[in-house]
């Protein structure tokens, strides 16, 4: 995996610090019969991904939202919804056209399970836009695109401390039908970052 950039890394240290604030704040002024009410998740992230133009990766960060509800008990403990923005502009080597970007908006659902009381593994599925920046050959005003993008992932939450937890998160996505019927971009790679669960599912 490539060096991510300090850009990204200097976006994370800075969420990271703001999610660190609101525990004591969050403690004070909601008590606990209100914390259900709550059942979201935030966080964000840097990436490093194969962006599947040539064999290039780039850097960039990833935004996360979750919704989870908290039934009681059951198979649907650890069943949510998940939303995610990645922006991949970083990095980008000689190999690579000079305005090359990826930015994907997707969701789908997210189904966590808690292996150690600290420790919670998940998978996703999710569908959405992506929009992409290049030059071809021959093609000057052909420049940018959107398409739909679905995507397929999985990784693992690790408490650091109360409502703050680090994650590792893989993606595999699919652009379908990029210049031609039978192309597709498949991306892939991994996000390291930090969430902060405003009511967990476990206690």
């Amino acid at each position: 995996m490539s060096t991510i950039k300090l850009s990204s890394l200097f976006s994370v240290v800075l969420v990271v610090t703001f999610f660190t604030s609101l525990g004591p704040a969050y403690s004070q002024v909601a008590p606990e019969a209100y914390q259900g009410e709550f059942p979201f998740a935030i966080g964000a992230g840097a990436s490093n991904m194969n962006v599947d133009w040539g064999h290039n990766r780039m850097d960039g960060f990833t935004i996360w939202g979750q919704w989870r509800p908290r039934p009681k008990g059951g198979f649907l403990t650890g069943l949510g919804l998940d939303a995610e923005v990645r922006d991949l502009a970083y990095g980008r080597s000689n190999q690579l056209p000079g305005n090359f970007k990826q930015t994907t908006g997707s969701g789908g659902p997210m189904f966590t399970v808690r292996v150690l009381r600290d420790f919670q593994i998940y998978a996703k599925g999710l569908v959405g836009l992506g929009s992409i920046d290049f030059r071809v050959p021959n093609l000057p005003n052909y420049t940018h695109d959107t398409r739909n993008v679905y995507s397929a992932g999985g990784g693992f939450n690790l408490r650091l401390h109360r409502q703050l937890w680090l994650r590792a998160d893989y993606e595999y996505q699919g652009w379908p039908h990029l210049f031609s019927n039978t192309k597709w971009l498949d991306p892939q790679g991994f996000t390291l970052g930090f969430i902060y669960d405003f009511k967990p599912i476990w206690h």
